[in-house]
């Protein structure tokens, strides 16, 4: 295997890994509260300066924070509206991972290729072979790939989030039909599905009744969820709602039909992903488990060949002897 892809993707795992335990280590940290900051203030003999203040917090929240700061206000002044508006509809998608916001990502992404391409042209100065412009188009690929790398990584999180929020509709709805059939109204039934369950379909509901309760209709907090979540099935819940609630129609009855039409699509995607499973299965089948059969059971045969030594007969005026 070449060792310049070992090398980058040493590179990438760990720089991957090392995001990861900065980002965990930072969260499992307990915040103070306010009390407790004026509690210890309270016992101190005289107060502390401003600089010992400053010098007490956390190197995260007196250096890293900051300069990433200062990183996403040079990367919103020097990035369009319209890619900043993309990037929010994208992080609304997948559900707002770590509290990300457009100027965050785009911090992200700008620390990403620094880190990435720094350290690819740091291992690329020990290639004593390659010229120094390979060495600086090398490192400009890599840094490349830490700019795209939190696109992809976005992309995988909106694609989940879409399909838990598919798996979990149906059982959803079954809850929804059975407390409103029970005598809760659909407000009083969304609650009590954000209650006992934790998913994203749940976040959902739990947010749509906050909006209610803060004055927003019901109609417009179901549609606004409908987009955040660009999932037909969602969309067709919603728009069965909106429409029983304007014509009157029972909504127990609509969700029941719902439910049954979820359970159905659920039921057909399953037997669609089984019929793909069989022409999925024949790349690896024909590349990977082939050729080490043949190898088993043609190669002893191969090697007897090889090394049999077949007798030559040689033919004279007086034909054999």
């Amino acid at each position: 295997m070449n060792p310049l892809f070992i090398i980058i993707g040493i590179a990438v795992v760990g720089v991957l890994g090392l995001i990861a335990l900065g980002v965990n280590w930072a969260r499992s940290q307990p915040t103070a509260s306010i009390e407790d900051r004026l509690a210890d203030f309270g016992t101190l003999d005289q107060p502390m300066s401003l600089e010992e203040i400053e010098m007490s917090q956390p190197f995260i929240e007196r250096i890293i924070i900051p300069n990433l700061k200062k990183l996403a206000q040079a990367a919103t002044q020097f990035t369009p509206k319209e890619t900043l508006a993309k990037v929010e509809r994208q992080l609304e998608l997948a559900g707002r991972p770590y509290d990300l916001k457009a100027t965050g990502f785009m911090t992200l992404r700008i620390a990403m290729t620094a880190i990435l391409g720094g350290l690819g042209f740091a291992l690329f100065i020990f290639m004593q072979r390659w010229t120094f412009m390979q060495r600086v188009l090398l490192g400009g690929v890599v840094a490349g790939a830490g700019y795209f790398l939190p696109v992809l990584w976005l992309q995988s999180q909106i694609s989940k989030r879409q399909k838990e929020i598919i798996k979990s509709l149906p059982d959803a709805l079954d809850l929804l039909t059975i407390c409103v059939e029970a005598g809760l109204g659909f407000d009083a039934a969304m609650a009590k599905v954000a209650e006992k369950w934790d998913n994203e379909l749940s976040h959902e509901f739990s947010r749509v009744i906050q909006e209610i309760q803060l004055g927003k209709l019901r109609r417009e907090a179901l549609r606004d969820m409908a987009n955040r979540i660009e999932v037909s099935d969602v969309s067709t819940f919603v728009a069965a709602i909106i429409q029983a609630e304007n014509l009157g129609v029972s909504i127990a009855r609509v969700l029941r039909i719902q439910s049954d039409q979820m359970r159905m699509r659920r039921r057909q995607r399953a037997e669609e992903l089984a019929r793909a499973a069989t022409l999925k299965i024949l790349p690896p089948v024909a590349f990977l488990i082939f050729p080490s059969i043949f190898v088993v059971l043609l190669g002893p045969a191969v090697i007897q060949v090889m090394t049999l030594e077949i007798p030559i007969f040689s033919f004279g005026g007086g034909g054999l002897p």
